[in-house]
C-alpha cells in the first residue's frame, strides 16, 4: 500500500514539475517587449498639411461667415442668450459682448473671480483664446465648456457675436508667405507671356526692317 501511495505521489510531483516547466517556457516565448519609445506622435490639429503655419486670425475673420457662426452658437444656446435685452441664464446674455470689459456688467451676472480678474476688454484675440479653451484663458473659471478646436468655427462665431450689438472693426488681413508666393508666380507668368510677343515683334537676325509706308 505504501509503494502504491509513493508511486501516486511521485507521479503527482512529476506532473507538477512538468506544469511548472511549461509555464516558465511559455512565459519566455510569449513575453511582451516594450518599445524603446512608448506612445505615438500626435500631429498638431491646427497646423496645415505638410507643417504649414496656421492661417492668421485676421485672415480667418475676413473670410468668416456670420450665418455659419449662428449655427456654431447653437452649442452655446443651452447656457446663453444673445438677443438684445435677453435674460441671463447659466451664463450671461451675450448681446454686445465684443468690446465689453471682461467678466463685468451683464446686468449683475455673477462672474467667477478668475474671469473677472483677467482684465481688459473682449477683443478678437482674447475672445479667440477664450473660445479655444476657457480653462486655459482663465484658470478657475466656472465655464464648463471645453472649447472649440476649429479656428474656422471660432472665427465664424466671433463674427456672429460681433454682429449682435458690437460691430468692432476687424483687424487688417495679414499677407502670408503663400499669398506672396502666389503673387510672384503670377508676375513670372505675366513676364513669360510677354516675352514671346516681344520676340515675335523683333525682326529676325539679318532681316531688313519693314519699309515705312510711302508718303503720299
Amino acid at each position: 500500500m505504501d509503494n502504491r501511495n509513493n508511486t501516486i505521489a511521485g507521479w503527482v510531483l512529476f506532473a507538477g514539475i512538468c506544469a511548472l516547466g511549461l509555464s516558465i517556457g511559455s512565459g519566455m516565448v510569449f513575453a511582451t517587449h516594450h518599445p524603446e519609445k512608448e506612445g505615438y506622435p500626435i500631429e498638431d490639429s491646427e497646423a496645415g498639411a505638410g507643417g504649414e503655419a496656421a492661417t492668421p486670425l485676421p485672415n480667418l475673420l475676413a473670410a468668416a461667415d456670420p450665418a455659419k457662426g449662428e449655427a456654431v452658437f447653437a452649442k452655446c444656446a443651452a447656457c446663453h442668450t444673445v438677443n438684445q435685452g435677453g435674460a441671463n441664464g447659466i451664463g450671461p446674455n451675450l448681446y454686445g459682448t465684443m468690446g465689453e470689459e471682461i467678466g463685468h456688467g451683464k446686468q449683475g451676472f455673477a462672474f467667477s473671480a478668475a474671469l473677472a480678474g483677467v482684465g481688459g476688454s473682449w477683443d478678437f484675440e482674447k475672445m479667440d483664446a477664450w473660445l479655444t479653451s476657457p480653462r486655459k484663458f482663465a484658470p478657475g473659471t466656472k465655464m464648463s465648456f471645453a472649447g472649440l478646436s476649429s479656428p474656422e468655427d471660432r472665427a465664424n462665431l466671433m463674427i456672429y457675436l460681433n454682429s449682435q450689438g458690437s460691430n468692432l472693426p476687424l483687424p487688417a488681413p495679414v499677407e502670408t508667405a503663400a499669398a506672396e508666393g502666389g503673387e510672384e508666380a503670377a508676375a513670372a507668368a505675366a513676364e513669360g507671356d510677354a516675352a514671346p510677343a516681344e520676340a515675335a515683334a523683333a525682326p529676325a537676325e539679318g532681316e531688313a526692317p519693314a519699309p515705312a509706308e510711302a508718303k503720299k
